[in-house]
């Protein structure tokens, strides 16, 4: 599937801002899975990016605003073609989890972590999955995404960035993060190495998986988890949407938890209010059409950057 993203942040601030240094990790991935296209991104105030792979592979775009400004715009376009995972043909005993170079391999994605820890009660709980699964890494894997899914209700802004296991299985409730550092933490604690993903979801509702009934849908970006199996990989689950990783997940990156891929983040001298919006759109192109239509909404993109820039000068003139 060919897909057309479009990644939008904007900080108004209270008060005139006199610098920020941010971090932008927006970029899908290129791996064997999907194919990286094309890719740009700008600022408002314009600004020079420098761009780098992090330690864990992900692509960021580093930028600076030194000149004064209440506004901050951020815009990211890719376009990125994806296919289904591989097929897992057989599945390891969970013995085999405990080789020493397996394990030494995987020990930072079997490690706790701020957002990744648990207690003996939900080690007890990812037990009881394995159990019930024979022994049987994939089966096993499979059980506790499944287990997930029904522990958690999904709701919108139940929760925020940093809220601890603990007082995620109190409330019962948790957006996509927490589906994902729940499930990573139950594999962990039974000795499956697991790590976060962030990405985007092509689906009108990613609380329900529902399909679209269009070609442009607007989401936010989302996250899964990938455990990994011995003699094959990394395979990928959503556990919000109880699914396999499929042609409508675009992989970002990967790390231990949230704060290894963090869309956006900064710092900034100036007020301690801002007001954020987040958007992202993405539209799905057909074969034929995907040539015209990329050339289409490159040529709308440049007019908005070339927008862009002469309000820009018309402030600086001011």
């Amino acid at each position: 599937m060919r897909l057309d993203i479009r990644y939008r942040c904007s900080f108004e601030y209270d008060e005139l801002v006199r610098e920020s240094q941010n971090e932008l990790r927006v970029c899908p991935i290129a791996d064997e899975r999907q194919t990286l296209l094309s890719y740009r991104v700008h600022t408002y105030p314009a600004a020079r990016v420098y761009s780098f792979e992090d330690y864990w592979g992900t692509r960021v775009d580093a930028f600076g605003v030194r000149e004064p400004h209440i506004f901050l715009e951020v815009v990211a376009e890719a376009t990125v073609e994806t296919k289904g995972q591989a097929l897992i043909t057989s599945s390891p005993h969970t013995s085999s989890l405990t080789d020493p170079w397996f394990a030494d391999m995987h020990i930072e994605h079997l490690e706790r972590t701020r957002h990744v820890d648990w207690d003996d009660a939900l080690t007890e709980e990812a037990r009881r999955q394995v159990e019930l699964a024979g022994n049987d890494v994939v089966s096993a894997v499979l059980a506790i995404h499944r287990r997930v899914g029904a522990m958690l209700s999904y709701r919108s802004g139940a929760t925020y960035v940093g809220v601890s296991i603990d007082e995620l299985m109190s409330s019962g409730e948790g957006v996509c993060q927490d589906y994902a550092h729940l499930a990573i933490a139950m594999c962990r604690s039974v000795g499956i190495p697991a790590r976060y993903v962030s990405g985007y979801l092509f689906t009108a509702d990613d609380s329900q998986g529902k399909d679209v009934d269009g070609d442009v849908v607007s989401v936010q970006t989302h996250a899964w988890f990938e455990a990994a199996i011995p003699g094959f990989g990394w395979f990928a689950l959503d556990p919000t949407n109880r699914q396999e990783v499929s042609l409508r997940h675009v992989k970002i990156g990967h790390g231990r938890d949230y704060d290894d891929v963090p869309p956006l983040r900064g710092v900034y001298t100036g007020p301690p209010q801002a007001t954020l919006d987040v958007g992202v759109e993405m539209r799905r192109l057909s074969e034929v059409a995907s040539t015209v239509q990329t050339s289409a909404l490159a040529a709308q993109r440049q007019a908005e950057h070339a927008q862009h820039q002469q309000v820009q000068q018309q402030q600086q003139q001011q």
